[in-house]
This record gives structure tokens, sequence and C-alpha cells, in this order.
């Protein structure tokens, strides 16, 4: 029996389907993850999986830029124009092999968010050809 007094785990649920606003979710919970998971004490910076796993030498860089790939794959599954699917490429490429360079790469992961800025083009896309898959938070 579940303690409704006890805070619980948090469990996301990512919807599976092949529709926009399916894809929409997962790329977006992706991106919270590989750049936002967490709160830096005293500086109130936002950090994730990508520049964490960053700091374990080429496993981590490895890991990451599957998990990059991961998101451009998506946007290829919802039709982005080719020159779109190559930049968020170009910035999943860039992001891992600078941050492959041991320390400046680890800063580099903290300050480069590749996978927001993918995230970034695939909504300006979303919002413009599908507006029905936004969002409302409030």
């Amino acid at each position: 029996m579940v303690d409704p007094q006890r805070p619980q785990p948090f469990t996301p649920e990512l919807p599976v389907g092949k529709d926009v606003r399916a894809i929409r979710q997962r790329v977006e919970a992706m991106e919270a993850i590989l750049e936002r998971s967490f709160v830096i004490p005293g500086i109130n910076r936002p950090v994730g999986l990508d520049a964490i796993a960053g700091l374990i030498p080429v496993v981590g860089d490895v890991v990451t830029a599957a998990m990059g790939a991961y998101i451009v794959w998506e946007a290829n599954n919802l039709g982005l124009p080719k020159w779109k699917i190559w930049r968020m490429a170009g910035n999943v490429l860039f992001d891992s092999a600078v941050g492959a360079v041991p320390v400046a790469g680890d800063l580099f992961d903290f300050l480069f968010r590749s996978n927001t800025r993918n995230l970034r083009i695939i909504k300006r896309h979303l919002d413009k050809h599908h507006p029905e898959s936004k969002v409302i938070e409030g």
C-alpha cells in the first residue's frame, strides 16, 4: 500500500506512440535528463547527465552522444527538413568531440548544451507545422 504522506519517487510516464505529441514529450524528457536533471547548490545552475557522465572518460561521452543522437533520430521521424537534421547532428558531434577533451571538455559540456539547442530546433518546427502538439503549462 502506498503511504500518501511519504514522498514517492519520480516515475515519468512517457507515451510510446508515433504521433507528434508523443514524440515531442519523449524528446523534451530526454533533453531534461541530459541537460537539467539537477541544480548545483550555490550557483543555482541546472546540470544534467551530459555534464556528469562526461566526467567518465570515453564511456560517458559515448553514452551521452548516443542519447543525443536519439533526439536527432526522433526529429527525423517527425519529418524535419534534412538541413535541420544535419544541423542537429552537427551540434551533437561538436559537443561530443569537444566534450571528450579532459577537463576543458567537462567545462564545455557544462556550458554548451547541444540537446537544448536541438530541442529548440524541434520545437520551432513543431510550433509552426503541428501547433496542436504544443503543451500549455500553467
